[in-house]
């Protein structure tokens, strides 16, 4: 998950550099077509809980940004799983322009963002670390951004307003007032769900998706906070180069395969 995306190891390359992204089952991200999403109706409700103050701080991974979480007190159950899961962090991918930026595709269509809620299997495993090479081991909560011209989120607000402050790979900062995750998801809870696997590399196949069907309202100012982030550190800033933008940092779609789609 620290991943940096450039010429030399972008998406691009992973099908030589890691096996599993040319061999594995259930890769990610996909394409969603909700028409082939089969009903769950028998799933019990999806039910979360996030301390705010357990947001402590956001730094830059070369490949997003990251917001670290103390996972004490947080909580992510129902749906699709059977297991209790605490939020470990949580981080975007964008693209260079609203048009694109998205992870997951829904009938096609592409977002200007994406936000992961990364939780993993407190039930089972002893770390998130641990949690995160099992096939049961994590659950992301996926939330599409929708761009607009001027309608800022205001939990993401609380972001944006670091990012200059971690304009370099490796840079941290810490929140001088609480955000609350829970303030990041949309108002409807219709969701998708399939198994799945981590989006950057190691690209391990651990993850249950869960991914929002309604987007949330982003403005452009917003986003291009993110676009302003660099991928190196800052020794190499006398030398910057334009492809040292953190931008398009997303993988595209990959075959869905049968693998079941579900909503609920």
């Amino acid at each position: 998950m620290g991943w940096g995306y450039n010429e030399d190891n972008g998406p691009e390359k992973w099908h030589e550099q890691f096996p599993i992204a040319k061999d594995g089952c259930r890769q990610s991200p996909i394409d969603i077509e909700t028409d082939t999403a089969e009903d769950s109706g028998d799933f019990p409700s999806l039910t979360y809980r996030y301390k705010p103050e357990n947001t402590k701080a956001i730094q830059n991974t070369g490949a997003s940004w990251m917001v670290s979480v103390d996972s004490e007190g947080s909580s992510l159950k129902g749906g699709p799983l059977e297991q209790e899961h605490a939020l470990w962090q949580f981080h975007a991918h964008w693209g260079d322009d609203g048009t694109k930026g998205s992870e997951h595709t829904l009938d096609g269509r592409r977002f200007a963002s994406e936000l992961h809620l990364v939780h993993w299997n407190k039930e089972k495993y002893g770390t998130p670390e641990e949690a995160a090479a099992q096939p049961d081991g994590l659950a992301v909560l996926g939330i599409f951004l929708k761009e607009t011209e001027d309608v800022n989120h205001p939990e993401l607000d609380k972001i944006c307003d670091l990012l200059p402050q971690i304009q370099y790979k490796g840079e941290k900062a810490k929140f001088p007032v609480p955000l609350n995750p829970a303030k990041l998801l949309p108002e409807s809870k219709v969701f998708f769900t399939y198994e799945g696997s981590l989006t950057t590399p190691p690209l391990y196949e651990s993850v249950t998706w869960i991914v929002f069907k309604e987007p949330i309202e982003v403005s452009k100012a917003q986003l291009n906070f993110m676009r302003e982030l660099l991928i190196v550190p800052e020794v190499e800033s006398n030398k910057l180069k334009a492809e040292d933008k953190m931008v398009n940092n997303f993988r595209p779609p990959v075959p869905k395969g049968n693998r079941k789609l579900r909503q609920k």
